[in-house]
């Protein structure tokens, strides 16, 4: 719905470092053609930066949403109701759930460049994924939108049950 709020939105853009990166692909590029000539060389660093650039611009746009009910992280949508605890990861911890306490089964939207994680406990039986390991710069603002959401959504849930008692009897 426009104009009602989101309680959590994140987009874990690459820091700017990497833009100039991507310029530095452009020029090596067209350092690789140059011996034919000088368009050719125009070539290589036009094309070369369009495709680091857009390679970049792919890595970076990774979102991480509350909404409708859900979390949705990059390519995942879970319902609330499927989450359980949600734990703030310092940059010490954040190192350590991405590295040697990793279990290959979680889900990780990881980037390298955030230093600070949420990791969300996955309750749905069905669902053989253990958690969610998710880079996000502001964890604590997250795991707050994720109770809210999910306090909200049990709320929700009562009125209407209670709606419904009332029009069964």
């Amino acid at each position: 719905m426009p104009g009602v709020p989101q309680p959590y939105d994140e987009r874990l853009t690459v820091p700017r470092s990497w833009w100039l990166m991507a310029l530095g692909a452009g020029v090596g590029l067209a350092l690789v053609v140059y011996p034919f000539g000088p368009l050719a060389m125009l070539g290589g660093l036009v094309a070369g930066t369009a495709v680091s650039m857009m390679m970049v611009s792919s890595y970076g746009s990774a979102r991480i949403r509350v909404v409708a009910g859900s979390l949705v992280a990059g390519k995942a949508r879970l319902p609330l109701s499927a989450l359980g605890a949600a734990t703030v990861l310092d940059p010490a911890e954040a190192v350590a759930w991405r590295s040697y306490k990793a279990d290959p089964r979680a889900f990780m939207l990881l980037r390298s460049y955030v230093q600070t994680a949420l990791r969300v406990e996955v309750t749905d039986p069905g669902d053989p994924t253990p958690y969610l390991y998710l880079s996000t710069r502001t964890p604590k603002r997250l795991a707050e939108a994720l109770a809210t959401a999910r306090s909200s959504a049990a709320k929700g849930t009562a009125a209407a049950a209670a709606g419904g008692a009332a029009k069964d009897s």
